[in-house]
């Protein structure tokens, strides 16, 4: 291994400064793109299509969960799939374990699902085994093949305005190795971390910064926030906007 040169604590500060430079270029840059994905126009879902779920029959619009925004991660998990039937494939198998706790999701009016072709008693059997808590359901159609995801895995986001779907994003390829944790998956979606720093349309729902953040287990005992979590994060908001200076 040909390791880089060793250096005194200063030196290394020093190229660490020169680093950070380039991270925050690249942070806001990545915050731009979001607020242009926001701005991106959408498709109306007009066929009806069907899902097999726990508790039976399913429709795309029941995904959501009464939800207005609705995250469906196609993973391979079916006959003729390297691991099948004791393992869904290893590339979504590797993402399902990266996704945070959904909690944060809902609490943003966000649903994560997955999509497989396995019956659901080999799903329920693969989440109990692996300890994921996503809902996953099973594909009885062409929804997969409609939404190029028949061959490949894909992340497609749709919105809900009371009965009517929208397709508003995909991410695949290598754009899915991102996905997993509570902002990226936020980043991709139409009303994004719905706070008030970020770039979006007019009338977007947006609340201060930190504020709505809970403990997965609180966000339904708390309606406001604690008055000691927004003195905390005010203090931290303010330092970070010192250290951006």
């Amino acid at each position: 291994m040909n390791i880089p040169p060793i250096v005194s604590p200063e030196a290394w500060q020093a190229a660490r400064a020169q680093m950070l430079v380039k991270e925050k270029a690249h942070t806001r840059a990545r915050d731009a793109l979001a607020a242009e994905r926001r701005r991106m126009p959408w498709t109306a879902v007009e066929k009806a299509y069907a899902f097999d779920g726990p508790m039976g029959r399913a429709s795309l619009l029941d995904l959501f969960e009464g939800r207005r925004q609705l995250i469906v991660y196609r993973a391979f998990f079916e006959p003729g799939v390297f691991g099948w039937p004791e393992h869904a494939c290893r590339g979504c198998s590797m993402v399902a374990d990266q996704v945070a706790h959904l909690a944060h999701l809902n609490a943003r009016d966000t649903t994560l699902a997955f999509v497989s072709r396995a019956p659901q008693p080999d799903i329920a059997r693969l989440k109990a085994r692996m300890g994921w808590a996503m809902p996953w359901y099973s594909l009885t159609d062409t929804f997969d093949a409609d939404l190029g995801a028949d061959e490949w895995h894909a992340t497609n986001v749709f919105f809900r305005d009371g009965d009517r779907i929208f397709r508003t994003y995909v991410i695949d390829s290598r754009g899915d190795e991102a996905m997993g944790g509570t902002w990226n998956y936020l980043d991709i979606t139409p009303l994004g971390r719905q706070e008030v720093w970020e770039d979006s349309p007019a009338g977007y729902p947006q609340t201060p910064p930190y504020k709505w953040w809970n403990w997965n287990d609180n966000y339904d005992a708390e309606a406001a926030p604690d008055p000691k979590w927004v003195e905390v994060s005010d203090a931290g908001e303010a330092l970070f906007k010192t250290s951006e200076n």
